[in-house]
């Protein structure tokens, strides 16, 4: 068996590895540069708000196969809470139209002939055109294959890759567009349902995990940065905390779940990484919405692009928001507001808000950017990457950044066979 693993990063990359090793025994450290764990993956109490709220609003699909398995892990199943069926309620701010769309059960996709269940405006023919992403090579973006200019696109495909890549679709790699939409579109309803962290991201997705981790004694370190990376020969020998130099052992691996610009510092003779970044913007108001208003609304032709309906609040989510970084709080929470009081059907002044800026939330997904995610394994033998910005497949999701942590035990697994 592999002897110590020193987890760097108590992101949900490195927290979905931890529990994996611990869970085969392996011993564990996680050493986290922060004072809490989670990454982008978190929440915590605001004072503007007076109420714990999540950095931000991350989706997730009863498909999402990874992290219904790491849920499972750690005990955690019930923290995810959504509907029996796929329904997603969406709104046309600039014509007030209102539709919902609904898969069906299945491989089968009969939805798309019935006219009740898909996008009004929309034939049966626009769908089937999407048949083309999945055959699109690395280096084609989604308009290189796609009609990015038809009513389909605008009111159901751009959305939804919009969400999922954090990058205008027009630019976004074709090759990840596909992987969502094989998740998604074409897994079926069953792998659709939307599911909404009960309570917090925190509460779901991290607090269960460092409560498995201590039962197993394994140890998580806070405010302990690293600084640098010793090696020798094939192997990294050392992690650098400050002064403090950790002396690894032969059969020793070190996992490193950080961001990819951190990864690049640290290892020697340079590694190549996703160089672009994409913002997120999130906006949380403390109102108690109507009890008939759907968990998540789609929006088109806003500034809007999803809504969150919570018991205490309303939160919104705007991916690739770079352009909205430098606009003052007051009028971005002002702008918002007055779009979201149409789609919930409030008449009511600004509550009290919080606008949360992510300026790196992901990584561009172009098809250049994803061409330089780099595979899990370095040319050092016991040192291991993780993160939702390493060749997964599918572009940075709460899915990705789990699958990267399981793929990254698996091979320090591996490494006790060698």
């Amino acid at each position: 068996m592999v002897g110590s693993v020193h987890i760097v990063g108590a992101g949900l990359a490195g927290l979905a590895a931890a529990t994996r090793l611990s869970t085969a025994g392996v011993k564990v450290t996680v050493h986290e540069a922060d004072n809490q764990a989670g990454g982008r993956c978190r929440s915590y109490h605001d004072p503007a708000l007076e109420m714990m709220i999540d950095n931000g609003n991350h989706l997730v699909l009863s498909g999402n196969a990874s992290v219904l398995a790491y849920l499972e892990e750690i005990g955690a199943q019930d923290r995810l809470i959504g509907p029996q069926n796929a329904a997603f309620p969406f709104v046309d701010l600039a014509t007030n139209e209102r539709w919902t769309l609904r898969p069906n059960d299945g491989l089968v996709p009969w939805w798309i002939f019935d006219r009740r269940r898909r996008v009004p405006g929309t034939r049966v023919v626009d769908y089937l055109a999407l048949a083309r992403l999945l055959w699109s090579g690395p280096q084609k973006t989604i308009c290189e294959v796609l009609d990015c200019n038809g009513t389909l696109f605008h009111r159901l495909i751009r959305p939804l890759l919009l969400a999922a890549l954090n990058t205008e679709p027009r630019e976004g790699s074709a090759t990840l567009a596909a992987a969502v939409i094989r998740q998604t579109l074409l897994a079926g309803a069953q792998a659709c349902r939307p599911l909404i962290a009960r309570d917090g991201l925190a509460g779901a997705f991290v607090d269960p995990a460092l409560h498995l981790l201590k039962t197993r004694n394994a140890k998580v370190h806070f405010g302990h940065r690293l600084r640098a990376l010793s090696v020798g020969g094939e192997r990294v020998t050392a992690l650098q905390f400050g002064d403090e130099a950790l002396q690894l052992e032969p059969d020793d691996a070190v996992i490193l779940a950080v961001p990819p610009m951190v990864v690049a510092a640290l290892v020697p003779n340079g590694m190549q990484t996703p160089t672009e970044f994409r913002a997120i913007v999130n906006a949380h108001f403390r109102i108690t919405p109507a009890k008939t208003l759907a968990p998540i609304t789609g929006v088109v032709n806003g500034m809007v692009e999803w809504l969150f309906a919570f018991p205490d609040r309303l939160s919104v989510t705007i991916s690739a928001a770079d352009r909205l970084l430098e606009t003052p709080r007051k009028m971005l929470a002002e702008q918002i507001w007055r779009e979201v009081c149409v789609i919930a059907g409030i008449d009511a002044p600004l509550p009290r808000w919080q606008i949360v800026r992510e300026r790196r939330a992901t990584f561009a997904a172009v098809p250049s950017q994803n061409a330089k995610r780099p595979q899990a394994e370095t040319t050092y033998r016991n040192l291991v990457l993780a993160g939702d910005w390493t060749a997964t497949g599918l572009p940075a999701t709460i899915e990705s950044a789990i699958r990267s942590g399981h793929r990254a035990a698996h091979l320090v697994g591996k490494m006790a066979t060698h």
